[in-house]
């Protein structure tokens, strides 16, 4: 039996519905629903999105008896419209337009007008006795078909500002210029027929063809180009944002055309059913009087406000639609209400009145902020429309993103052309001066300035400048570079990676193409999307709504699995618990040597990887204990009662050492050394590949002072709390291991510390538990010897994703996009953890680890923890916990949610 592909819709009936989204795209699934509902859809059909696969499988040949099924299709239209398509007397005219499985708002393209030609013309004049209009929607054909049908279509790139729609654009402001016009609608019949003939000529001179003058010519043409813009650049950009599949493919939807260019009587419009940006229950919306529909959104003229709450200082001396038309606005109000009371979801839909008729075009459901995602759910839950479960599932853990930081305006952003693009490591929008040093960032904010620190890439050294800084910009660097990390651990507005940047501190300058930037260039990033502009963009202000707790409330009665938070202070650990974290997941003993106060600490610990024997090395721990005890007892505190995973130190020692000269005579002098001497021991400590050299438990194991040092002062401050009458689990993870031998050796020295602290600090019951980070694949296919001595596994995802795929993290900038581009790799293995790789890995080490310990407890403490697609595959995998930073913690609960609603 042959594939059906053309599903018709109109007069109350149709072939589908809402259910069918999958196969007829969103719109042409709520277009047929709206008229099984009888509300006043003009007659169409939709070709399905299998054809479009199968269209691209052919490469680019439409299926064999899809042209038998659009005739039949075709004539059903004419039959309820009374016109027949391409019919000199009576000519019918159609609409084709995409329509994806999930909205794609501009992605894709429309053409409207289709059957316009020499042959229709004059009867379509002598029909409505409106010529202004029909020349009007003639040129309006000229102008969306060679664009879409001879332009895009075709594969031709011309030059920015040379496309075909850009000169037709211009051609028509010079006519109005020239008499002195102000909008389309002051042109008159003849003027808009003759422009229509030097469209015509422009079109064959740019494009070396003639504009079809065939009706089923330009039929097949428009449903062509709406298949082939679904690979279109801005639609491909838009899946690899949204994660839409690359092989869903779009419909075509071909519907008669409705007019709202006839005259004072007919408009065009586009409304929600609530506000999209605040979420209020009020309808929203704006129209256009004698418009077609791209002029609502084109911005060509000032769109009307639908309503009174509508109106704002640029439109409030234009009448509404309630106002002007007050049938038709109780019409649509009613609409309105039944749409919302149908999909119990707050719609975006598109109207037009021909001379006096209300139709409607589309429905769907309807983008929204994060505020207003919050606030529609939580209003519809409150009115009974929606569920609890509903009311969870209906926002996106990104959405929460918005509540928790600053964002750039989306209408200045649209107007707004970015200077380059980078990683968006860090959320939110962030506007300052730029400054090229730490030291200036620090100095330029005492003196009251607003800086964004640009650096090449950063390193601990920058600290300090990175925590004044509003926002940071790297030209190298991937997601979890050091910028990147502890952007994200602060909230911080970050873009790394940004490879058109050639950054020159020296000159306090940085370059992007033939542009110069100096130092104090007001520059504005959006760390939610990557982009860097120059210049100032207004910000949104962001602040938390009050309704937030009450939702995330509702969200923990359905999440199963826990979240805790990466953080290396006692402020951060207070952060991540207001935010709702359960523990600590990750506690960096290293990060002490960062930041404020640090200064002593990082001190002493250079001087530790600069001594030469054990006694000198035994010196220096015992000053260096105080500071790694009073860290960590501040952080259990702050945990009150809650589980704080302590991972000893485990970045390569000689990212500690001193690199400006006045540092290495500090340090000299302390040693009773030449800086010269210094210079020489951190050359020694240099390695090839450090990632993989002496770090984690191999400190411990080459220098057990190290480790002891460690476990004491993990000891001392949990015994002192409990003596004081607070509650305290400190867990003790080992870095970096990767034979159980070496779980062996640190878990023997671990309780000899722990026996010595219980009898001298005279506690009964001093609890913790031991464990390792699971960041090596060997640990992986020995989790089963592992879990012998571990009693809980956290994977390190970072350097397990490095390990796995043999990518360097901090220099995948330079062939990522390629991989991305070119579709070897869906996506970014450092944001979304690599299940069909990584994710083996993982999943193998849970299995094995719990036959050989059935109560082992297993989390996550990568960056990857608080990513909504990567916390769906920990709950499918069994962990107990994911582990993210705290900005990120109300997203991993809400993604965890998700998941075990959701399967």
């Amino acid at each position: 039996m042959a594939k059906k592909y053309v599903y018709t819709f109109g007069a109350g009936h149709a072939e589908g519905g809402a259910k069918d989204v999958n196969l007829l795209g969103g719109k042409g699934a709520n277009l047929a629903e709206m008229c099984r509902l009888g509300m006043p859809v003009p007659a169409g059909f939709t070709i399905s999105t299998e054809c479009c696969t199968d269209y691209f499988a052919a490469q680019g040949r439409f299926p064999a008896g899809l042209e038998a099924e659009v005739t039949a299709a075709l004539r059903k239209v004419e039959a309820e419209m009374g016109m027949k398509f391409g019919d000199p007397d009576n000519p019918l005219l159609v609409s084709c337009r995409s329509g994806a499985r999930r909205s794609m708002p501009g992605m894709m393209e429309t053409v409207l007008n289709v059957g316009l030609c020499t042959r229709t013309i004059p009867g379509l004049i002598r029909k409505t006795g409106n010529p202004r209009f029909v020349w009007d929607a003639y040129r309006r054909l000229i102008m969306m078909y060679s664009d879409v049908v001879m332009e895009k279509a075709e594969g031709l790139e011309p030059a920015e500002g040379k496309g075909i729609r850009k000169q037709l654009d211009e051609m028509l402001e010079a006519w109005k210029r020239r008499r002195g016009y102000k909008y389309d609608t002051e042109l008159t019949a003849a003027e808009l027929e003759a422009l229509a003939a030097e469209f015509q000529k422009r079109v064959k001179k740019v494009l070396g063809r003639d504009f079809p003058d065939d009706p089923q010519e330009q039929l097949w043409g428009a449903i062509g180009a709406v298949f082939k813009s679904w690979n279109g650049k801005r639609a491909v950009s838009y899946r690899r944002i949204e994660g839409i599949p690359d092989d869903w493919g779009t419909a075509v939807n071909v519907q008669a055309m409705v007019f709202g260019n006839m005259g004072e009587h007919s408009a065009t419009g586009v409304a929600f059913t609530r506000n999209p940006a605040t979420g209020e229950n009020k309808f929203y919306g704006e129209w256009l009087v004698n418009a077609q529909g791209e002029d609502v959104v084109a911005g060509i003229r000032t769109p009307n406000p639908l309503n009174k709450d509508t109106k704002n200082e640029q439109n409030a001396h234009l009448p509404s639609l309630e106002e002007a038309m007050p049938e038709t606005y109780r019409q649509l109000v009613d609409i309105r209400n039944r749409l919302e009371q149908h999909y119990r979801e707050m719609q975006d839909i598109e109207f037009t009145i021909q001379e006096g008729k209300l139709y409607m075009l589309q429905c769907r459901t309807g983008k929204r902020t994060g505020t207003a995602a919050l606030n529609i759910a939580m209003d519809m839950l409150a009115e009974g429309l929606i569920d609890e479960r509903t009311a969870v599932l209906r926002v996106k853990p990104a959405q929460l993103d918005e509540l928790l930081h600053p964002v750039v305006d989306p209408a200045a952003e649209r107007t707004a052309h970015p200077l380059c693009r980078g990683l968006p490591a860090g959320p939110g929008g962030a506007s300052g001066q730029i400054v090229f040093t730490a030291a200036d960032a620090v100095q330029w904010t005492k003196a009251g300035r607003t800086v964004i620190l640009v650096r090449e890439e950063t390193n601990p050294e920058d600290v300090e400048g990175m925590r004044a800084a509003v926002g940071i910009l790297t030209a190298r660097g991937g997601m979890t570079s050091h910028a990147a990390l502890v952007a994200r651990g602060w909230g911080k507005c970050c873009i790394v990676g940004a490879g058109a940047l050639h950054v020159n501190p020296a000159r306090k300058e940085l370059k992007v193409d033939d542009q110069t930037f100096k130092e104090g260039t007001v520059f504005t990033l959006n760390g939610t999307r990557g982009l860097v502009y120059a210049g100032k963009l207004p910000l949104i202000d962001a602040t938390e709504n009050p309704r937030f707790q009450q939702f995330m409330q509702l969200v923990d009665k359905f999440r199963k699995l826990g979240v805790r938070t990466n953080a290396d202070t006692a402020d951060d650990a207070r952060k991540a618990r207001s935010f709702g974290a359960e523990g600590i997941g990750l506690f960096r003993t290293e990060h002490m040597f960062y930041g404020k106060g640090s200064d002593e600490p990082l001190f002493l610990l250079r001087k530790m990887i600069l001594s030469q024997t054990g006694e000198e090395r035994q010196g220096v721990l015992k000053k260096l204990f105080r500071f790694m005890k009073s860290d960590i007892k501040a952080t259990l505190a702050a945990m009150d009662g809650l589980p704080v995973t302590i991972r000893l130190l485990d970045p390569p020692l000689h990212e500690f050492v001193p690199h400006t000269p006045a540092k290495q005579k500090e340090l000299a002098t302390s040693l009773g050394i030449t800086p010269k001497e210094v210079v020489a021991r951190s050359e020694a400590l240099r390695e090839s590949n450090p990632m993989m050299g002496h770090r984690g438990v191999r400190l411990g194991i080459t220098y057990p002072e190290i480790s002891e040092m460690q476990f004491r002062a993990i000891f001392e401050a949990a015994a002192e709390l409990i003596k004081s009458g607070k509650k305290c689990y400190p867990e003790i993870m080992i870095p970096v291991t990767c034979d159980v031998n070496e779980l062996k050796q640190q878990r023997e020295l671990c309780r000899r510390v722990h026996a010595d602290v219980v009898h001298r600090k005279k506690v009964e019951d001093l609890p913790y538990t031991f464990g390792t980070m699971i960041e090596i694949p060997r640990a992986c296919l020995l989790a089963d010897r592992m879990a012998e001595v571990a009693e809980f596994f956290s994977f390190g995802t970072n350097d397990l994703t490095q390990m796995a795929f043999g990518f360097s993290r901090d220099d995948i900038g330079a062939f990522l996009g390629h991989y991305l581009d070119q579709k070897i790799l869906e996506r970014d293995p450092f944001q979304t953890i690599d299940q069909d790789g990584v994710g083996q890995l993982i999943r193998m080490a849970v299995e094995k680890g719990r036959r050989t310990r059935p109560e082992l407890k297993v989390g996550i403490c990568g960056e990857q923890g608080g990513d909504p697609e990567s916390v769906r595959f920990c709950y499918q995998v069994g962990l107990n916990y994911v582990s993210c930073s705290p900005y990120r913690v109300p997203i991993a609960r809400l993604a965890a949610a998700h998941a075990a609603l959701e399967g």
